[in-house]
This record gives structure tokens, sequence and C-alpha cells, in this order.
């Protein structure tokens, strides 16, 4: 595949050229603050800072200005992303206009910016500002075109046609490898999609459903920088849940003998300036850092899908009541009411809950599926115009 890029860049006669962002798109515009307790249910994606739902934290109907979908957001983090929607942005979000461009062009100019502004230079104590963005310098591709220099939209389009092609020809080949293309719902799955709409739902303390482990780090000298890792090794082969949002909650491995874990647990975060109130479901073997706590739900049969629905509910009720002023920690939050699927006796159905997550995993599928093969062919026909 690099050959082939390579290949392209060489067939354009691609040169480079530095930008300003603002001589390129003008000035970037900044979202305005809106506080979790202040947020209104909608259906307008809400853009924050973080990596998880790539930055969207709520759906709202708040009266906030709407920005154009096809642009560009960098957030506190220098971490830019592209938003092919319609959207509204808190403060700490800065908006580059790019949505005159083409599609494709805009995807190429995101990884530009992003190249140039998530190197490591901004964080919690130097935040990225949409007066920074103004100022960032990125690096184009340029041709020469009848002795003038121009920027090379068109190399820009063709490369991420030919770029897509070949991710979607590796992701069809993975899911005819892994038997992930058979999605065809049985029909014990199908009756439990029919009736989503109708089952019986029951409100229950969340207390009464989890128990709060208290897991300890038994290493009474330890250092964070000396006893963890940021990526598995076989020394450090123990996830560790954090403040983190995003990467299911995990930002640092230990050792397996320095930290007490659990299996078929719920990671509830409880500390961060974004990821207050997340909640990650924890499958497998996983210990406690420090800013978050692991619940064991009690049911006897847990399974993964119980879990998936079980941490989507559980997310649902506490993740717009906590934050920053507010942490979610677990004397407030074993208080909270959870909404769940109901059997005739009132208590719980869980195994409703897990025909509904197998079906919906088999339906996503099936969207997967039919999106590669349509957008395969599409690419295709791009790539050959091109």
């Amino acid at each position: 595949m690099q050959h082939q890029l390579q290949q392209l860049e060489q067939d354009y006669g691609i040169a480079w050229r530095e930008y300003r962002l603002e001589e390129l798109f003008g000035k970037a515009s900044r979202g305005r603050r809106l506080k979790s307790s202040d947020r209104i249910e909608g259906t307008l994606p809400f853009v924050t800072a973080g990596e998880a739902n790539t930055g969207i934290s709520a759906w709202i109907g708040n009266d906030v200005e709407v920005f154009s979908k096809n642009t560009i957001t960098i957030d506190m983090f220098g971490s830019a992303k592209y938003r092919n929607y319609e959207y509204g942005a808190d403060d700490h979000v800065a908006v580059v206009h790019t949505e005159h461009l083409p599609s494709q062009v805009v995807m190429y100019i995101t990884a530009a910016v992003n190249k140039s502004s998530h190197a490591g230079q901004f964080d919690y104590s130097r935040n990225f500002y949409a007066s920074d963005a103004d100022e960032l310098v990125i690096q184009l591709p340029i041709i020469n075109s009848n002795g003038k220099t121009e920027i090379a939209f068109d190399f820009m389009n063709t490369y991420i046609a030919t770029l897509k092609t070949e991710r979607f020809n590796t992701l069809n080949a993975y899911l005819r490898a892994s038997g992930l293309n058979d999605y065809i719902l049985t029909e014990s799955e199908q009756a439990t999609l029919n009736k989503i709409e109708t089952v019986p739902l029951g409100a229950f303390k969340i207390k009464t459903l989890f128990e709060k482990l208290n897991l300890k780090n038994n290493n009474p000298s330890f250092e964070k920088f000396l006893d963890t890792s940021t990526f598995p090794t076989g020394e450090f082969n123990l996830p560790l849940v954090n403040a983190k949002l995003g990467n299911n909650g995990i930002m640092f491995y230990g050792r397996e003998e320095d930290f007490d874990s659990a299996e078929m647990t719920i990671d509830v975060v409880s500390n961060g300036a974004v990821a207050t109130g997340t909640v990650y479901a924890q499958p497998y073997k996983t210990g406690v850092l420090w800013d978050a706590y692991l619940l064991k739900p009690i049911v006897n049969d847990i399974n993964k899908e119980k879990l998936l629905y079980l941490a989507t509910s559980l997310q649902k009720s506490i993740r717009t009541k906590f934050g920053w002023e507010d942490k979610a920690v677990w004397s407030k939050v074993q208080h909270e009411i959870i909404t769940l699927p109901i059997k005739p006796d009132n208590t719980p159905d869980y195994d409703f809950m897990a025909d509904f997550v197998k079906a919906m995993q088999k339906v996503v599928i099936k969207n997967v599926v039919d999106y590669v093969n349509q957008t395969i062919t599409a690419q295709q026909q791009v790539v050959t115009e091109g």
C-alpha cells in the first residue's frame, strides 16, 4: 500500500509547502461552555474533549451555535477530528471552517492538522484554543500547474480514496475470515428486536444491583512511572482503570502481582475534567489505579452481553448528572436510579438484555458489511477516474 501511495505522489509531481490555518480557512470559531447539569436531552451532537465517541459527550436540545458538517474540530488537547454532521461544541473546542471543500480533501487536511496540533504540546496545563488554530502551521501537497503553484486538491482526494479502498478491502477480508459476515438474525433475536419498543421497564436503585469492589494496590513502594506502562508488556500485563476517556477507560498497565483484580465488572470513572461519569464494561481481568472504581453486577450468570447492556444503561443514568464540579463517587452514584427491562415478577430481565445485545451486534455487522461493499465500489471508481 505504501508503494502505491508513493507512486501516486510521483505521478502527480507533488512538492510540499507550509500554510497557516487562518491563511487557508479564516479565523477558527469557538464553542461555548455548557455544563453537564444544564444540558437538555435532544438530537444535536455536542462535542467536548476526548477520544471516546469522537469527543461527543451528549446529544442536546439546547439553543447553541450549530456548526456546519464537513468541518474540523480541535479539542483542548490538540486532537483534530473530521465532522461529517452538524454539531454543537463547548468552549474547549476550536472549529476550522473547511465546509466549502470536498469531504475527502477535508479528511486529508484533518490528518495534516492533527499531525501538527497533537504532538504532545497541549494538555491540562496548556490547553489548545481557537487562537492557536489560527497560528497553527500545517504541511500540504502542492503542484505546479501552468507555471503556478497550487494546492493539490485532486491528489488529496485520490489519496484518501485509494487509502479507503485498501482499508475496506482489508476489513472485508477480516469479516470473512472471522465469520463476522454471518449476520442472519435467529427467530429469537428478531423477536427481541421487535418488542424493544414495548418491553416493560423497571426502575432500580443502583446499589441494589451492583457491588462496589475494594481493589487495592499491594505495592507499598509504588511509583507510577516505574511501576506502570502505557502499553501492555510481559511484565506490565494487567489493564488498570483510571480517569480516562476512551480506550475503554484504560490508560496504564501494571504488574498482576501488584494489584487486586476482577473480571466481568463495570468501570465507573469518578473524577476527571471530561471523563467523570463515563462507564465501561470490563469483561476481562482488570485492576484499579485511581479516579475510578469497579462494580460487580449482583447476578449469578453474568456474561459479556449482559455486562455491555448494564454498562450502557448505567452510563445513561449517571453521565449527565456528574462532572468536574460534582464527582461520580460511589456514595452518590449508589443512590441514583437505573432503568432496565423487567420480567413479570418485576425483576431485571437479564436474558432479554443479552439477546438484545447479540441481535444489535448482528445488525451493526450487517450495516458494516453493506457499507464496506458499497464503499469499495465507489472508491474504486474514484481511483480509476483519478
